[in-house]
């Protein structure tokens, strides 16, 4: 039955059990805010904070992408699984266009541009079929080359499966249209949960997969595998395919002999499930691969979001504590008393914020050094790149005639390998520089911490009250919604033109000329290629320091204002309203049970 506030479908023992595991925590949140909310708009910060923990713990989806080598079946499987067929099955390969399958109360499909236009939506009818509408943007035949600049698309299916926050993601198979294919798959991994990759029994594994998969058990901590098309098999063959291939990925692959693999047949499972044939769906092995897939999303990733949600619940609730607390010792204070403290107080802020000028200092000399690592890389990366470049010019014309033909050879061994060469690149040098920056901003974070905690450790001395260090800090901070990045690599010489005296001179020397043109050109397609991955690079650079700086503002600014500015609140309120503190106090001393209460429920939360 579908849940009124969300609209999912939770039927379904362990579906159940997952709602049930993440409703408990949804219902200490929400008391959490409702107590919140009548203490006083001064927390409406932390509110917010709890209502975006809310919203993760309601929407966060699990990321699972599907990979495999062209024609292996992977649509027909994504479709099996669905029950439906919404996904087009090609004789030739799809363009390099991922599809993210959500859940959704009824069939539709959303196309993303990248060129920023607004999206497409469309709902199929009796008319107008939703795999006929994907069709004209993933196929290579309606949408060849992506000219239609499609980013991704979408399509949303009421199937129980999704209903606990799956998200099924079709990747660009390897071996298809574009060989950076591969690369760009293999750099989107990281931004997944897990990954399903799917080989078949006709053909047996190739070398080209083991290849794949060696790079993307690099890239994704938990796979899972398909033994597709067993229905090409007689059972005595079926067991020989299945041992080859597990004794290939763990000699060949180094893939743990305890992995997942699952035996199927892609097309009997759809069949079945169109047809409503349990014997054959049984037969088909589809049953054991949707239960693994429901068992791992309840089991594992339930378990790992809740207990970090409810860690990072239990420190807004500490902080609230804190100032809840810091408010009652100032309405019990003498004022004297109060003023005195709140000065030195007001000396370790004044301290803080002194260190906090200094810190910016520091970050500015190191994204200083950081970009002249990045120019250093980029520098790196032209040389590797002419290297590379000449010597594929080289072998491209080496047996050319003519000025003419050197220059259609040398650009047609470009556009081949120019796109693969630089997503390799891109993938290889964006990892090093996140390693970079991470290590760079990492001692800062430190310092930025132990900044914020000496002025609340220092309130909390001088007004004796208990004190609880975060436990949470940087956990689950991974992004909710993977992307897939695309890069317009340019891999056009200009226009080659032959000098005035060519056409008389030797041909060796005629030959030198023409491919010291050629060189010069590519010097001029390499330095646009490398720019526009420095700059984009620069770009993700300038967003990391600007919200590292941004966050330690903001976390200073909170921590005053839940000290500082509580306390002035007090001693301002004690002036103006001294006939009703008495009142105030004893609502407030029951305000700091129940949070009491629920910080400790959250800190104790399992799910």
């Amino acid at each position: 039955m579908a849940d009124p506030k969300t609209g999912r479908d939770n039927s379904g023992s362990s579906l159940e059990g997952r709602a049930h595991s993440a409703g408990n925590l949804g219902g200490l949140l929400a008391q959490t805010i409702h107590l919140m909310e009548n203490l006083g708009p001064e927390l409406t910060t932390n509110i917010e904070k709890l209502r975006l923990l809310e919203n993760r713990l309601e929407a966060e989806h699990f990321h699972l992408a599907v990979l495999g080598q062209f024609k292996r079946g992977k649509s027909t499987l994504l479709n099996a699984l669905m029950g439906d067929e919404i996904l087009p099955v090609s004789v030739v390969p799809l363009t390099s266009i991922p599809t993210f399958i959500y859940w959704g109360p009824e069939q539709r499909v959303r196309i993303i541009f990248e060129d920023g236009r607004p999206p497409e939506e469309f709902i199929p009818d009796i008319e107008n079929g939703l795999i006929d509408y994907l069709n004209r943007f993933v196929t290579e035949d309606s949408n060849p080359e992506n000219v239609k600049n499609v980013l991704q698309a979408e399509v949303f299916h009421p199937s129980k499966l999704l209903s606990g926050g799956l998200v099924l993601i079709d990747t660009p198979g390897i071996g298809s249209t574009y060989q950076h294919n591969t690369e760009t798959t293999l750099n989107f991994l990281p931004q997944c949960d897990a990954a399903l990759f799917l080989v078949s029994a006709d053909p047996p594994v190739t070398e080209v997969e083991i290849d794949f998969l060696r790079e993307v058990a690099t890239k994704v901590s938990h796979l899972f595998f398909i033994f597709n098309k067993t229905d090409y098999l007689r059972d005595q063959d079926r067991e020989t395919a299945l041992a080859f291939f597990k004794g290939v990925l763990t000699e060949q692959a180094a893939i743990s002999e305890n992995a997942p693999i699952f035996p199927l047949s892609a097309l009997n499972a759809l069949e079945a499930r169109q047809k409503g044939d349990s014997e054959l769906l049984t037969r088909s092995g589809l049953e054991g691969v949707r239960a693994h897939l429901v068992d791992f999303l309840v089991n594992e990733k339930t378990r790992v979001l809740t207990e970090a949600l409810a860690k990072k619940g239990a420190d807004i609730a500490t902080q609230v504590l804190m100032q809840l607390n810091l408010t009652s010792r100032s309405l019990h204070m003498p004022i004297e008393s109060l003023s005195e403290r709140l000065a030195l107080l007001e000396e370790k802020i004044s301290e803080a914020e002194r260190q906090r000028l200094s810190a910016g200092d520091l970050l500015a000399g190191e994204r200083k050094r950081t970009v002249e690592f990045l120019e250093r890389q980029s520098a790196t990366l032209r040389k590797k790149a002419a290297a590379h470049f000449e010597s594929v010019i080289l072998e491209a014309t080496a047996t050319s005639k003519s000025g003419e033909s050197m220059d259609k050879q040398a650009r047609e061994a470009l556009t081949e390998t120019i796109p693969g060469f630089f997503e390799h690149e891109h993938g290889e040098i964006m990892a090093e520089f996140d390693e970079h920056v991470a290590r760079t901003l990492k001692p800062h974070q430190a310092r930025a911490d132990d900044l914020i905690e000496v002025i609340r450790k220092g309130a909390s001395e001088l007004f004796e009250i208990p004190y609880h260090a975060p436990e949470s800090k940087g956990s689950f901070d991974a992004a909710r919604q993977p992307y897939w990045v695309t890069h317009k690599w340019s891999s056009s010489l200009n226009p080659l033109h032959a000098g005035l005296f060519d056409w008389i001179l030797p041909a060796g020397l005629k030959r030198s000329l023409i491919l010291k043109r050629l060189m010069g050109h590519l010097e001029d397609l390499i330095i646009h290629n490398v720019e526009n991955l420095r700059w984009a690079t620069l770009q993700n650079l300038d967003h990391a320091f600007r919200k590292f700086t941004s966050d330690l503002d903001n976390g200073l600014s909170e921590t005053i204002s839940a000290t500082h500015g509580a306390i002035k609140a007090v001693i301002e309120h004690r002036k103006n309203h001294a006939e009703i503190i008495a009142e105030e106090m004893s609502q407030l001393e029951s305000s700091i049970d129940n949070m009491t209460t629920l910080e400790k429920a959250l800190r104790s939360f399992t799910p």
